[in-house]
């Protein structure tokens, strides 16, 4: 599915979206596709078990997070 805006919530580049530096929309939208990721915390250390599976863009990017895919426990 191709990437949407309120998967952009939350994410570093989302300020794009809001008209920011003469921009109406983040340059990343238009190829993005929406994913199922977990989000995971630079400090969390493994099993990942207990992270929830969230939707997202596969361009989402969040300051100290990764995001991996849903399968993963480490």
């Amino acid at each position: 599915m191709k990437g949407q805006k309120k998967y952009c919530a939350g994410c570093y580049d989302d300020v794009y979206n809001h008209g920011l530096g003469g921009s109406r929309e983040c340059w990343h939208l238009e190829d993005s596709k929406v994913v199922k990721r977990k989000e995971v915390h630079i400090n969390d250390v493994p099993p990942w078990k207990h992270q929830t599976i969230k939707k997202v863009n596969n361009c989402y990017n969040k300051s100290k997070h990764v995001y991996v895919n849903p399968e993963r426990d480490h």
